[in-house]
């Protein structure tokens, strides 16, 4: 649906303080958390939100017990206003960049799996916080794929293959993906020799994969194939696949990130490394639109130099 432009008699007298605190309400999907956000007692966010409401003369939200969420006037107000601020931040950074080192202010919020968010994201988060002090920074942690438009994320780290494309995106670097058991279950079960001998073990699926029991093998000499497992366990992240493998459970795919170290330390055993699976994508997902905000083009950045180191 297209928004409409608000015209309201006083939208001329709002000031940008009264559009950021509308912002952060709207995207943090409450008072009190966008108060935090902001740093603001949650009183003074009520104050300016009302201001800003009887100033152009429409509700912005709609108030109950458990939620606050935008009127269709407030989703308009979004629409329209909100890129034009991170429009405005990014020009008075840049400004003060020509006295220096860019400025990032406001929050960035960044969604990614939690493996991945463990390994190597959040140290890199820790590094990039302490370089841009004046910036919030707001990690989530899920493999849960987050809506990054509805819920107001503003760069979001994948893995694997991309499937929206009315998303932008930008590859980052790739990962393998390792047939993996623990030493206890194969001595139980014994060592697969080859890929159709996968399909006689106890094979546990990560549902969040749109074919988690059909798997294609690439292997010497151009050999290619492609095995249907059968799953008594499933699984939805990455971490409790791990856990699973590492109790005795059976035999996954890991990627090879959430797999490196209990590899190195033995708890798991890379199986038929000579039969490759496909390789997968680490990429920098962010809202359609031609403006891509500082803060996030600088941490895509900053992340794609730490990955690649």
């Amino acid at each position: 649906m297209k928004s409409k432009t608000i015209n309201a008699p006083g939208a001329a007298g709002a000031d940008l303080n009264a559009l950021r605190v509308f912002a952060a309400v709207a995207e943090a999907g409450g008072i009190t958390a966008g108060a935090e956000l902001l740093g603001m007692t949650k009183a003074r966010v009520s104050i300016e939100i009302s201001r800003l409401e009887a100033l152009l003369g429409v509700s912005l939200f709609t108030r109950t017990t458990r939620r606050v969420a935008p009127t269709e006037a407030g989703d308009d107000l979004y629409a329209q206003a909100v890129p034009l601020l991170r429009r405005l931040e990014d020009a008075l950074a840049q400004a003060q960049a020509g006295q220096g080192a860019a400025v990032l202010t406001g929050t960035l919020r960044i969604s990614a799996p939690v493996d991945l968010a463990v390994q190597s994201l959040a140290p890199a988060v820790a590094e990039f916080a302490a370089l841009h002090p004046q910036l919030q920074i707001d990690l989530r942690s899920s493999d849960r794929v987050a809506d990054i438009v509805k819920e107001g994320v503003d760069v979001a780290i994948r893995m694997g293959w991309l499937r929206d494309s009315s998303l932008r995106a930008t590859k980052l670097g790739e990962f393998e993906q390792h047939v993996v058991a623990s030493p206890a279950y194969l001595r139980r079960a014994g060592k697969p020799a080859r890929p159709e001998d996968l399909a006689e073990h106890q094979w546990i699926a990560l549902s969040v994969l749109p074919t988690p029991l059909t798997w294609k093998f690439a292997g010497p000499r151009g050999q290619q194939r492609t095995v249907r497992m059968v799953s008594q366990l499933r699984c939805d992240s990455a971490a409790a696949m791990r856990a699973l493998l590492q109790a005795g459970a059976g035999v996954a795919v890991l990627d090879s990130y959430s797999a490196a170290q209990a590899e190195k330390d033995g708890t798991l055993v890379r199986l038929l490394p000579q039969w490759k699976l496909p390789s997968g994508g680490i990429h920098a997902v962010y809202a359609p639109g031609r403006h891509v905000q500082a803060k996030v083009r600088e941490f895509i950045d900053f992340y794609w130099d730490r990955l690649g180191a």
